[in-house]
């Protein structure tokens, strides 16, 4: 969705590019791919977008995934306006997403040139207000997607199902097939100015259209069917997509197939950055869709926290009562655990059922050992992750799973999407000195909350929607009294106690789940709704205290919801085109959704900019 429109904003910059009066403006094309500037580089130049579109990425040099994607920037908006304003470096790059024509104008000349526009300064900071909203609210996203067929048959029946969900959400959305082939460049553009979304579809046996909707959209669907092959020719793609992990993956199953499969031939073939499992003709997969090409889907992120875990699942039980979308799923440690669930498509009264049946009735961590790598053997943990998760990949859950762990051969987390699901959750779950570790691919791996508690990071880069985080990690689960004063080892065997392990096992588990404040801030701050659920008196080890542990965890949850103005989903919801037609009111809202800190920093930035000016 584009930003706040101003006429007044598109006007003065046409005139200082292009009127005629400024000889010092250069034009110049990039080709798909090209960056125009990257993080770091000096804020010397105001650039204006002629043609095509610019997408905005971040990296970060200590996680080794793909750059962030901040948001898209479209014909007749700037390019760099706030850090050259606020005199500092660029903080991201900004990477042509298509063939594009720019303008260029230097600082200096800017601010000459500008002394003759007086709305100039307080339109661009309009502008920066809403850019800033747009990274917080999801509405930089990308509004053009191109579906692709790699299967014989037709999937344009799939795609308009997934544009009447967008309109009933109040967006306008058009579907463009290969008759638009012989259109001119510039309809294009006019198509796309016009709606707030436009879904390309190509069919398997249209190769000229299918390449062109690949170069033309900002994000490409490939749609295949998990039970063929891949296509054995190269399937249309773009290069800029490809580099950035725009490419993702839809496989559609016939209704009468329960579960995917073949998932991950597909994925070594599409090499995709996310992918999705959908039925045939099921409108709530079509629904889902939706949400994420709109930026409203909903990823929930569940922390670990050991027996006062079972929180999760009260919170889960919540988020159903209110109807609460689960669309991406992930976690950490005991969190992973719960969240695959949701993922492996259970119903909340099957996961309560089979966590009840794991970790409630069987004592997993009663099988103790001489510690020569752990104080348990984990056999019992093996068995029942075996039990739950058989020969399952995760590339073959009916949602968007990860599980975290710690790589203590890298000193990095290790994002689980990939393999066989039970190696993942041991890998997460592999609590260092009370279950032994795992190894994969060479590589050293224990509990995923030695590092990361609460991967919401991990769930910003597959989802632009809102997050919903279920945090345990301020939630007291050692009782000092049993420090201070440990039971007898014949105390333990007449009550049983020994089951739960002696009081080093809620020490080592209490500590695995210990994160720096600033780790778990930048954690929450990735978060839209953050619950953090007190289950008091229940012990880290307690695996009989499911009720107390479920009851926290779903009034917390309930509480937290009750305090929201609109739906969940509405939270990152965009500006329409409608709506945009009243700039004052969109930036109103834009502006109540800031920060005050990040409101300071715009106005010092523009006040920065008009000191600057030359006088007359």
């Amino acid at each position: 969705m584009p930003a706040v429109r101003s006429d007044r904003l598109e006007d003065a910059l046409a005139r200082i590019f292009e009127g005629g009066r400024n000889t010092r403006a250069s034009w110049f094309a990039l080709t798909g791919g090209e960056t125009l500037f990257a993080e770091g580089d000096a804020a010397d130049t105001l650039y204006l977008l002629r043609s095509g579109r610019l997408g905005v990425f971040r990296s970060d040099p200590d996680e080794d995934r793909p750059p962030q994607f901040v948001g898209v920037i479209r014909p007749g908006q700037p390019a760099g306006e706030m850090a050259m304003l606020a005199g500092t470096t660029h903080t991201a790059d900004v990477v042509a997403l298509r063939d594009c024509e720019v303008l260029a104008l230097p600082r200096e000349a800017f601010f000459e040139a500008a002394r003759t526009e007086p709305d100039l300064m307080v339109e661009l900071s309009r502008l920066m207000i809403q850019r800033a909203r747009d990274r917080r609210s999801g509405g930089g996203e990308p509004s053009v997607f191109g579906f692709i067929a790699a299967r014989p048959q037709p999937i344009r029946a799939f795609v308009e199902r997934v544009a009447a969900a967008i309109a009933a959400d109040g967006f306008t959305c058009q579907v463009i097939d290969q008759t638009a082939l012989a259109s001119a460049a510039d309809w294009f553009s006019r198509v796309e100015d016009a709606h707030d979304f436009v879904l390309y579809v190509a069919e398997q046996d249209e190769p000229a259209w299918a390449a062109l909707c690949a170069r033309q959209v900002d994000r490409v669907f490939v749609v295949g069917n998990g039970l063929l092959a891949p296509p054995n020719r190269p399937m249309p793609h773009a290069g800029v997509l490809d580099a950035q992990r725009r490419t993702d993956l839809i496989l559609l199953r016939d209704p009468r197939m329960s579960r995917p499969a073949n998932t991950a031939v597909w994925l070594d073939a599409v090499q995709p950055g996310r992918w999705f499992q959908c039925v045939e003709g099921d409108q709530a997969d079509a629904d889902r869709m939706a949400r994420v090409v709109t930026g409203s889907a909903v990823g929930i992120v569940l922390s670990g926290g050991g027996a006062r875990a079972y929180a999760h699942i009260g919170a889960l039980r919540a988020l159903k009562e209110a109807r609460v979308p689960i669309d991406f799923v992930g976690g950490s440690s005991m969190g992973a655990v719960i969240a695959a669930g949701p993922a492996m498509g259970w119903s909340q009264e099957e996961l309560e059922a089979r966590i009840r049946k794991a970790f409630v009735e069987s004592d997993p961590l009663s099988d103790l050992a001489f510690p020569m790598l752990a104080m348990t053997r984990a056999h019992k943990v093996d068995r029942l992750l075996q039990e739950a998760y058989g020969e399952t990949d995760l590339a073959d859950l009916t949602r968007p799973f990860f599980a975290v762990s710690t790589n203590l051969t890298s000193g990095r987390i290790e994002v689980h999407r990939r393999g066989l699901m039970r190696r993942a959750i041991r890998a997460s779950i592999a609590i260092p000195g009370l279950l032994p570790p795992i190894v994969m691919d060479g590589q050293v791996l224990v509990d995923g909350a030695v590092l990361k508690n609460l991967p919401t990071e991990v769930m910003r880069q597959m989802n632009g929607g809102p997050i919903i985080g279920i945090d345990m990690s301020e939630t007291r689960g050692v009782d000092p009294a049993l420090i201070e004063h440990p039971p007898s080892i014949w105390r333990m065997i007449v009550t049983g106690a020994w089951r739960r392990g002696p009081p080093i096992v809620s020490i080592l588990m209490r500590s695995a789940t210990l994160t720096t404040d600033a780790d778990i801030e930048s954690s929450r701050a990735a978060t839209d709704i953050l619950v953090q659920p007190m289950p008091d008196g229940l012990d880290i080890r307690d695996w009989k205290g499911f009720e107390p542990g479920v009851a926290s965890g779903y009034h917390a949850t309930h509480e937290v919801l009750a305090m929201l103005d609109r739906p969940v989903t509405a939270l990152r919801r965009r500006v329409s085109i409608s709506e945009s037609a009243q700039p004052e009111k969109a930036v109103e809202t834009a502006t109540a959704s800031l920060r005050p800190d990040m409101l300071e920093m715009l106005r010092r930035g523009a006040r920065r900019g008009r000191k600057q000016m030359p006088r007359p």
